[in-house]
């Protein structure tokens, strides 16, 4: 894994994705620092970092597309699938290679509210819980970023499907007002989401009989349910939602001042199922 990492590290520079994405994000940084920070005088440097989470969405594409739709077109994936190393630290050197470049402006960024000590009022502790928020955040984006890549060759695709999903984590706080709270309404959305699930199952394992018993069980018991007690279902879609929205547990850091360990620890765990998902896209490849 550390073969690959490195080699991927490298590739970042190399092509110079690495310093691009590294200096798009520092430039950004500094604008809003000047103008919320040093300009405008707010102690809080999650003022700015709150800014920097629609300028992620921009950059963290760019650096995800290729992660593997360029091997995958070119055929070198060819080479990695056949070493004698595992598709999990295949996919993990990988990953950790953009999570480290995707650190080097995070890093940066620690010396900002130093320099907001220097000058007055300072928060130390809420700033750099938000920093570590943000970089979990960000993790988590180059983690579907890796996803997407995984699922197609083309490098557009990949970074078009990764920016329109994490443009929709962003807007989903606010779409989640125009989902339907009625008990018929939530069932027929429970029931394109577990629909939605069992594509991705079946788009990892090709699994035709599998998907067809798991489409089958989840719409057996949602119906059931349904109909034994429609009450459970009042505003029931809209209530799992609201613990779907990724961007909630960054706003308890950088608005709130909360320190949200249980919302760390959601990051974490998203972070490894969407591993675990990219793990299962490459395996299917493999061995098809």
């Amino acid at each position: 894994m550390r073969a690959i990492y490195w080699r991927e590290l490298k590739s970042h520079f190399q092509s110079m994705t690495g310093y691009v994405f590294i200096a798009f994000l520092v430039l950004f940084i500094g604008i809003y620092f000047m103008a919320y920070n040093m300009m405008s005088g707010y102690p809080y440097f999650s003022y700015t970092l709150s800014g920097m989470v629609t300028i992620i969405m921009i950059g963290i594409p760019v650096l995800t597309m290729r992660s593997f739709a360029d091997d995958r077109k070119t055929k070198t994936d060819q080479l990695l699938l056949t070493a004698p190393v595992t598709v999990a630290k295949v996919v993990l050197g990988k990953y950790l290679s953009m999570v480290t470049v995707f650190a080097v402006p995070v890093l940066l960024t620690s010396v900002c509210p130093l320099i907001i000590k220097m000058n007055g009022t300072a928060y130390l502790k809420a700033d750099y819980s938000t920093i570590l928020a943000f970089f979990l955040l960000g993790c988590i984006y180059i983690a579907i970023g890796m996803f997407i890549s995984s699922l197609t060759e083309s490098q557009i695709i990949a970074a078009v499907g990764t920016f329109g999903i994490i443009l929709l984590l962003l807007l989903w706080p606010n779409l989640i007002g125009f989902l339907p709270a009625s008990a018929s309404g939530s069932a027929i959305g429970f029931l394109i989401l577990w629909t939605l699930a069992v594509l991705i199952v079946h788009r990892v394992t090709s699994h035709n009989p599998l998907a067809v018993i798991l489409e089958a069980v989840g719409l057996i018991g949602i119906v059931g349910i349904y109909l034994i007690k429609r009450g459970l279902f009042d505003r029931a879609l809209i209530r799992l939602l609201e613990k779907v929205s990724v961007t909630d547990v960054f706003q308890n850091f950088a608005s709130h001042y909360i320190f949200d360990a249980g919302g760390l620890v959601s990051y974490l765990s998203i972070i490894f199922l969407l591993i675990f998902l990219t793990v299962q896209s490459i395996e299917k490849r493999r061995w098809s």
